[in-house]
């Protein structure tokens, strides 16, 4: 059988399915209680965030960039590019095409997203020529407290205890976003497009060997609960088989009733109740989401955040995202670099890149969180502040000092007092692109947070952990943390959908999972397709190097390795490791469409004339 059940990211060992069919249940809670629950406290939970991974690595496979003259679908999917392509051809439109695709990305790729999560949405409607986003994250339950993940003793609880049961869940988005984007912009009728997963979930898809090898790992967890457990294992508790054919009757049925009545059938009724009883009652570790937390959900259309670059406007998700005020950051700060003539294999091009990306994050960890609760400050890419911030950069041709490393003072029309950020983010995620026919352009990153969300299934579908995504500590010091936990907010997202304009028109759309590593992953390809002149696959495939934190992750198996002792020379701590992007993008060029998918996942890309 595929797949191992590792018990420890940091090579403690591997265990056989076969040693795993074996051993008493008693003894692996206990080998996964002490490994998964010794993470260090808040205070050290981005280095935490290096060691636990948001999906664990499966392997690549071998993509090539695909050309097409007038549409073009790319997803983490087999199953859902085809729904994407089938809804597109029938003559829909790219908003269309992203509702089926999502629909069925919730039912083969279960552990990243779906109806039980949320989304942010980069939408470019050719008919208006405007550029717009849509914020469909969860909500914190309007009942919680910051202290949500605070023990008895006043400390935070161990992460796995805080994900794994109904007190992570926050109030889902991804139907309600469904629905307005499509109540906007939307061709076919509502039901037809419902009509790829539904047909997909009764006659079932073959688990792949990447899903094999994600239920493997999260066996344990899965076993607690006995809807994912009868869904994902079998009878003797072990993982379903890579092959094996699997259907989900009861996610068809709950697809046919949001089909029939709109998201009221989700947010409202029966369905609304058997997520509350989910939440309200997990064994173990009960949540808050209530049933007037579902009724009250709504969708933010927000304002793009765009930062230009080299003459392009690099636009995405602003606030409660972290992603296109970071990426933007780290972009302004390289710009007066010549990246160009360095090029991609030069230790000086990842120590301009990481330095800026290090002094982003310091911003970030301070100063980001959902805007509509925390008032923030109004010039993190003012140009002023960014030039400032590069001097930092320019001074020497060696990694920054640690004491260089820490929040800048951006421009502000109030006070602007918080403590850095203690949070541990682990999206598992999906991010797929479209363009059809018209030129509308859909960049979506869609997701249920840690690997199997809360691993609380409902009609078939699971429920996110997002609320692991605000800081555990509400506070330090008596100063409060931006990104803490508050009754209706919104947790900080690090979820980069983005569109490349030029001119004022879409030239790419690109985004990636990754949890906090989505930033690096997606400034990275922006700057090969820009600097490096790569094309859509091979900016996609380039090796990642990504410096949060001061580690240096160098990804396994590529020619990222071999800077690893230019980079210590340079005053880098590094880690060779897996990088477990899923970067899924599409380039309009003036003669045709080029689309990519990443490698690293089981991505495809349709197009068409």
């Amino acid at each position: 059988m595929a797949g191992y059940l590792r018990f420890s990211v940091d090579k403690i060992g591997e265990i056989t399915v076969q040693d795993y069919c074996s051993m008493s249940r008693t003894i692996i809670a206990t080998i996964l209680f002490a490994l998964l629950t010794s993470a260090p406290d808040q205070a050290n939970a981005q280095q935490t965030s290096d060691s636990i991974a948001p999906e664990f690595f499966t392997g690549v496979t071998k993509n090539k960039l695909v050309k097409s003259k007038s549409w073009m679908v790319s997803t983490a999917n087999y199953h859902a590019s085809n729904a994407g392509r089938e809804i597109i051809t029938a003559g829909g439109n790219a908003v269309d095409a992203m509702v089926a695709v999502q629909l069925v990305l919730g039912l083969v790729e279960p552990q990243s997203s779906g109806l039980g999560g949320g989304a942010f949405l980069v939408y470019w409607d050719t008919k208006s020529s405007k550029l717009t986003t849509f914020d469909g994250r969860e909500t914190a339950p309007a009942t919680v407290k910051g202290n949500l993940f605070i023990d008895a003793d006043g400390k935070p609880v161990k992460f796995f205890d805080a994900v794994v049961g109904g007190r992570s869940v926050g109030t889902p988005g991804t139907v309600k976003l469904l629905e307005t984007v499509h109540g906007k912009y939307g061709k076919l009728p509502w039901e037809r497009l419902f009509e790829p997963a539904i047909k997909l979930a009764r006659t079932g898809f073959k688990i792949s060997p990447r899903l094999n090898a994600l239920i493997t790992r999260s066996a344990e967890f899965l076993y607690r609960f006995e809807n994912t457990r009868n869904y994902f294992l079998t009878e003797e508790g072990v993982p379903l088989y890579t092959g094996t054919l699997i259907t989900n009757t009861a996610y068809a049925e709950t697809l046919q009733a949001i089909a029939k009545t709109g998201s009221t059938a989700f947010y409202t009724g029966e369905i609304a109740k058997d997520i509350i009883d989910a939440v309200q009652n997990a064994p173990g570790n009960p949540g808050h989401l209530s049933l007037a937390d579902l009724a009250n959900y709504k969708i933010i259309e927000r304002q793009p955040v765009c930062a230009d670059y080299r003459g392009f406007n690099i636009c995405g998700m602003g606030p409660p995202s972290s992603g296109a005020l970071t990426v933007g950051q780290i972009l302004k700060l390289v710009e007066p670099h010549d990246l160009t003539s360095l090029g991609p294999s030069n230790a000086q091009t990842w120590r301009i890149i990481g330095d800026a990306s290090r002094l982003a994050f310091a911003d970030r960890g301070r100063y980001i969180a959902d805007s509509d609760f925390v008032k923030m400050p109004k010039g993190l890419l003012n140009s002023g502040y960014m030039a400032e911030r590069r001097k930092l950069i320019r001074k020497n041709t060696t990694a920054l000092a640690k004491d260089d490393i820490k929040p800048g003072i951006p421009p502000h029309d109030h006070a602007v007092i918080y403590e850095d950020d203690a949070s541990l983010e682990l999206p598992s995620t999906s991010h797929f692109s479209i363009i059809d026919r018209q030129g509308n352009v859909i960049s979506m990153t869609t997701t249920i947070e840690n690997g199997f969300g809360s691993r609380l299934m409902v009609r078939g579908f699971l429920l996110n952990n997002e609320l692991t995504d605000f800081s555990f500590l509400p506070e330090r010091n008596g100063i409060p943390i931006a990104n803490r936990v508050e009754g209706g907010k919104r947790p900080r997202s690090s979820m980069s959908p983005t569109i490349i304009l030029k001119n004022n028109k879409p030239v790419a759309a690109i985004g990636s999972p990754g949890g906090s590593r989505i930033i690096g992953f997606v400034a990275k390809t922006i700057i090969a397709l820009i600097d490096w002149k790569m094309n859509i696959q091979e900016a996609i495939e380039l090796p990642h190097l990504v410096n949060r934190f001061g580690t240096y992750d160098l990804e396994k198996d590529t020619s990222a390795e071999k800077l690893e002792p230019e980079l210590q020379a340079l005053g880098y701590k590094t880690k060779i490791r897996n990088l477990n992007s899923g970067l899924h993008g599409i380039v309009i060029t003036s003669e045709e469409l080029q689309g990519g998918a990443d490698p690293r996942r089981e991505g495809v890309v349709f197009g068409g004339d």
